[in-house]
């Protein structure tokens, strides 16, 4: 087999929708999987979002004070 003959081969690649990358659309939630992730990163790391809350308070504040 000539190397065009392989470049041109498909017998051995996988249908496109086989990939396993792929999710169906009713089985994609992003704000919830953004959610969990969020959750689970607070649990395993209580200090660095603790430092990133007063962070963006501290510039909402900053920005958005009354007088």
């Amino acid at each position: 087999m000539s190397t065009q003959d392989r470049a041109n081969d498909t017998s051995t690649m996988p249908p496109a929708s086989t990939t396993n990358h792929e999710r169906p659309s009713e089985d994609l939630h992003p704000l919830t999987d953004a959610y969990e992730y969020m959750r689970a990163y607070a649990r395993e790391k209580p200090d660095v979002c603790a430092l990133w809350c007063f962070g963006i308070g501290f510039v909402l504040g900053w920005k958005l004070k009354p007088w």
